[in-house]
C-alpha cells in the first residue's frame, strides 16, 4: 500500500492511495485515526494494515463507497513525514560508480575498494513536498546538485539487531532527493551544513510499506533534469544493504519508528559531469524510484 500526507479544504490528512492510484481514501473513514503520519508509523497496528488492504480490494472499482474519496490530482500532496523526529541518516557514496565520480570532483585518489560505510545526518526541519519549490539559496551558493535516493523508514525500536532479524523493522521506503551545496560542503572540508539548507529535503510522494514490494528492494532509480537522464542505476548495486545498515547502526544505537535512513545515490550527479552540471532557477528535478513513484520538484529564484 502507499500513504500519503495530504491537503484537502487546507486541511491535512492521511490517506491511502488506490491501487490504480487514481484515489485517495481517507483512513479516517476507516476508522483508523493517528495525529500524523509519524505517530501512525509508531502506532499502527497489523490488524489496522489488514483492514486498508480489505479496504483497498473492496473499494477498487468502487472509489465512492468510501467516505471522503478524492481523486488524486484534487488534493494537495504533502511530504509523508512532514516534520522527521531526527536529522535524516544519510549513507555518503554507497554506489560504486558514485564514489569514482566523487573522487574524480574532488582530485582524490580511489582504490575501487570500501571497507565501511560512511554515515552523516541532514538537517530537517521540514522536508519538502513533491511538486514544491526548493529554494536555490544563491547568497550561499552556486554549486547546488541533485540525489536521487531510495530513504528507509523504521518502523520499530531496533537495537542489537542481527542482519538476519533488520527486515522486520522496516516499515516502508519514500524517494529521497538528498539536495547538496557542492561549494559549501568543499569550503567546510564535511557535509554536514551543505546538506541541511531549508528545503534541501524533498521527499515523497508517498511511503510504499515493506510488505509491497520484495525484499530487499531491487529498483531501478533515476533522476531527471528538465527531462534529461542524469542518473539511471538499480537499489540492486548498492555497495551496503538496507539490513546491513541497520544492523551495523543497531549495534550502537537504537533506531526508533520513524527514523529514515537515506541509502545513497548512484553516479550521474551534477558533480560528475566533465564539467559539472549544476542546479540553476527553474529547472525541473525528477527522482524517480520504480514500485514508489516520481518526487518532482522545481529550482525556485
Amino acid at each position: 500500500m502507499k500513504l500519503l500526507t495530504y491537503k484537502i479544504e487546507q486541511k491535512a490528512r492521511l490517506g491511502v492511495l488506490s491501487k490504480d492510484e487514481e484515489w485517495v481514501f481517507p483512513l479516517r473513514s476507516m476508522g483508523i485515526e493517528y495525529e500524523d503520519m509519524m505517530d501512525l508509523v509508531r502506532g499502527i497496528s497489523d490488524s489496522e494494515k489488514q483492514l486498508i488492504d480489505y479496504m483497498l480490494e473492496k473499494h477498487a472499482d468502487s472509489p465512492y463507497g468510501i467516505l471522503g474519496a478524492a481523486r488524486l490530482e484534487e488534493v494537495t500532496i504533502e511530504a509523508p513525514i512532514i516534520h522527521p523526529g531526527q536529522d535524516i541518516i544519510c549513507l555518503g557514496i554507497n554506489y560504486m560508480a558514485h564514489a569514482e565520480e566523487s573522487a574524480r570532483y574532488k582530485n582524490e585518489a580511489f582504490d575501487g575498494t570500501r571497507e565501511y560505510p560512511v554515515y552523516f545526518s541532514k538537517r530537517v526541519n521540514q522536508a519538502t513536498a513533491c511538486g514544491r519549490e526548493i529554494p536555490s539559496h544563491k547568497k550561499i551558493t552556486e554549486r547546488l546538485d541533485y540525489e536521487a535516493e531510495l530513504a528507509v523508514i523504521i518502523g520499530k525500536e531496533a537495537s542489537h539487531v542481527s542482519v538476519e532479524e533488520a527486515e522486520q523493522y522496516v516499515f516502508g521506503y519514500t524517494i529521497m532527493n538528498d539536495i547538496s551545496a557542492r561549494d559549501i560542503q568543499n569550503r567546510h572540508k564535511q557535509w554536514y551544513f551543505g546538506k541541511s539548507l531549508d528545503g534541501a529535503a524533498p521527499m515523497g510522494p508517498w511511503i510504499v510499506t515493506r510488505e509491497s514490494l520484495p525484499y530487499p528492494p531491487e529498483l531501478s532509480v533515476q533522476s531527471r533534469v528538465n527531462g534529461e537522464i542524469r542518473q539511471d542505476s538499480n537499489t540492486s548495486l548498492m555497495i551496503f544493504g538496507i539490513s546491513y545498515v541497520i544492523s551495523e547502526l543497531s549495534q550502537g544505537m537504537t533506531l526508533m519508528p520513524g527514523t529514515i535512513i537515506s541509502m545513497g545515490t548512484p553516479a550521474g550527479v551534477g558533480m560528475g559531469f566533465d564539467p559539472p552540471r549544476f542546479l540553476e532557477s527553474g529547472d525541473e528535478v525528477e527522482c524517480i524510484i520504480e514500485g514508489i513513484g516520481n518526487l518532482k520538484n522545481t529550482i525556485g529564484k
